[in-house]
């Protein structure tokens, strides 16, 4: 064979394990069913139970939502009191633009600049649920997700994300304790990921978006970020002081400390999650969060998306179940 053909034929080959190796965490999540850190329905308490109070609750009554500004829209706002007037013992923060770029300003100024030129609005509104959920800890939800029952159960678990079809995990609700290292990783990453695709939809999708969540979470899978044991003096001071953290939350052992628990859909064995962890995504709200997903789709320039997710992925629940820490060392 002629040298000049075996030329060729090395850099394509280098060029084909180059491309697969580049998208081979995407690949990945077409096969990744997320059943083995699944919330079964039976660790779920029934609403009212004893069993709720007797469980430690390691995630801070905290519920995080975004907007442009104080003024939540018309449409979002049975959404929006479903959850307040259910949970009056938490404390309930709304992240406006103002307020969230304060707190990457003051807490996290090497994110700043990247926070500051991110092209779209919705990228802003993506990054910033994931600090808020590092540094506070808590709960976030999409603005126009509801609630039916109060969120305690999953205040157990030290993350939590919730499933979608036909793959991967939404950012439209979540949950952790301060500092969690997996959502230290997501703000690590955010950086990395931060490319310009030329689609619009795509660029957001990859770089702050439910696509982008779904590949960091594969890659925490597989040993990417810091441990526990690791973020240990951090975590350990939000829920109950480093070495007691393993002893006196008898959860926070070395399998489910760092471990992201899974919210699946329609799946059987689960009777819609709005019946069981108590949140809904009205058909109004879902309607119009729809529009906004087409005209991203077609966008062409010069629209700016505030205060809503954008998913590639359909939701994990339709109608009735979703009515829907410092710098890197």
């Amino acid at each position: 064979m002629r040298k000049g053909v075996v030329i060729f034929l090395s850099i394509n080959v280098l060029i084909i394990i180059f491309l697969i190796r580049s998208v081979f965490t995407l690949l990945t999540l077409l096969v990744e069913d997320g059943s083995a850190d699944s919330i079964h329905s039976a660790e779920i308490p029934a609403p009212n139970s004893p069993l709720i109070d007797s469980r430690p609750q390691l995630i801070p009554k905290i519920i995080h939502q975004t907007y442009v500004n104080d003024s939540v829209p018309e449409h979002w706002r049975e959404a929006q009191k479903s959850c307040v007037d259910l949970h009056e013992d938490y404390e309930y923060k709304l992240w406006t633009d103002a307020k969230s770029r304060e707190l990457i300003a003051t807490e996290y100024p090497w994110f700043l600049s990247t926070f500051d030129n991110y092209s779209q609005s919705i990228q802003r509104a993506d990054a910033i649920r994931y600090f808020v959920l590092a540094h506070f800890g808590g709960i976030y939800i999409d603005l126009d997700d509801g609630c039916n029952r109060r969120l305690d159960p999953l205040l157990s678990y030290p993350a939590w994300v919730r499933r979608t079809k036909p793959t991967g995990i939404s950012n439209d609700a979540m949950g952790a304790v301060p500092h969690h290292p997996f959502f230290t990783l997501v703000i690590e990453s955010l950086i990395p990921y931060n490319r310009n695709w030329k689609l619009p939809y795509i660029t957001v999708m990859y770089s702050t978006g439910p696509l982008f969540l779904s590949v960091i979470w594969q890659e925490y899978k597989k040993g990417r970020g810091r441990t526990v044991a690791e973020l240990g003096a951090q975590v350990g001071n939000v829920v109950g002081g480093g070495a007691d953290v393993a002893k006196g939350l008898g959860r926070w052992d070395g399998s489910e400390s760092g471990r992201v628990r899974v919210l699946m859909g329609d799946d059987g064995w689960l009777p819609g999650v709005g019946h069981v962890v108590g949140l809904w995504s009205g058909s109004a709200a879902r309607r119009e969060k729809e529009k906004r997903r087409a005209r991203a789709r077609a966008w062409k320039g010069g629209e700016d998306w505030l205060g809503c997710t954008k998913d590639s992925f359909p939701k994990a629940t339709e109608q009735g179940a979703l009515r829907t820490a410092g710098k890197p060392s």
